[in-house]
């Protein structure tokens, strides 16, 4: 046999034994399995680290990832007051490790199942409710989808950890119109609140008023008072030692005073807006007559409340301007 002949032996049965070698051990990552199959016929399943397997016999089919993936739907769908609704599920899966056969004979594409689902739970379930349910219950709607998933892909090797209900959008004029009608209950809360602190700040404008009426009423009451016992403390006084005096003169004199006072007060000021009627000081004394007068006939319709009384006649000191016949 020649020399390079028996070289080429070595050489491939080298080879042979290096891929046979190679093809006895093989890895498999964390949170991963494979399947082995034999001539295409499944065997069993390989967790992770390192396997061995018959080289040339047995073969790796492929792996699958037991880690939790996401997979969001997006449904579109009508709500039972006529509204179309975009509603996006983000459904959170897995393969279950005790059903690594199921999960990867039985489904080819575990995405679009699962889609499908989604679509007939979400479609069933949200046109029985009104938009302003659809997202006051999403909870409810993730639950359902959720629920339903599990009872199937079960079966299929798979298990639903979650499917949270993540975005739901309205039409663009649906949103525009809620957006308004919000915007108008705001408002019609705010003008509530501004008028009922109006309403408060009138009350207390008003208590404040009358308690300043009721404080000025007493200030004057008080002042007349005080004005009332000055001049009969002042009467007493001047009648006491003035002889002669009585207590009409002390209120002419009184009045006249009063009176030069007023008029030095009005001509004092610059703004003083007054208009005057032509008299004399002289008749303050009328005046103090018409006052009596007054005080003595209201007197005597105190005293005889159902007869009126007769008026006071004049005196006449020298004729009264007529003949009497005799």
């Amino acid at each position: 046999m020649p020399e390079w002949v028996a070289y080429v032996i070595y050489g491939v049965v080298g080879l042979f034994a290096l891929c046979t070698l190679i093809g006895t051990f093989f890895t498999v990552p964390q949170q991963r399995v494979a399947i082995v199959t034999r001539f295409g016929k499944f065997v069993r399943v390989a967790s992770a680290g390192l396997n061995l397997k018959f080289p040339w016999i047995d073969s790796v089919a492929g792996k699958l990832n037991l880690q939790v993936n996401e997979l969001k739907v997006e449904v579109e769908t009508k709500t039972s007051d006529n509204v179309f609704v975009k509603l996006i599920i983000a459904v959170q899966y897995f393969v279950l490790e005790a059903r690594v056969y199921e999960a990867y004979y039985k489904l080819r594409d575990a995405n679009k199942q699962i889609t499908s689902f989604v679509y007939d739970v979400v479609r069933a379930r949200v046109p029985k409710m009104k938009l302003d349910d659809v997202f006051e219950k999403k909870d409810e709607i993730a639950d359902a989808v959720k629920a339903e998933l599990a009872e199937i892909m079960d079966d299929f090797g798979y298990g639903i950890l979650k499917a949270p209900v993540t975005d739901i959008d309205p039409d663009a004029k649906v949103k525009t119109a809620m957006n308004e009608i919000n915007a108008a209950q705001r408002e019609r809360v705010a003008a509530a609140e501004r008028g009922e602190a109006d309403k408060i700040l009138q009350v207390k404008r008003a208590e404040a008023e009358a308690e300043s009426k009721k404080l000025q009423g007493e200030g004057i009451a008080n002042q007349r008072k005080a004005i009332v016992n000055g001049l009969r403390e002042s009467v007493e006084a001047f009648t006491q030692s003035v002889d002669g005096t009585t207590a009409k003169d002390v209120m002419q004199l009184v009045l006249m005073t009063q009176y030069f006072d007023t008029l030095k007060d009005i001509g004092a000021s610059a703004k003083t807006s007054a208009v005057f009627v032509p008299h004399s000081p002289g008749a303050l004394s009328d005046l103090s007559s018409q006052m009596r007068d007054a005080v003595i006939a209201g007197n005597q319709v105190v005293g005889a409340p159902n007869a009126p009384a007769a008026a006071p006649k004049k005196k006449c000191d020298g004729g009264c301007g007529g003949s009497s016949a005799g």
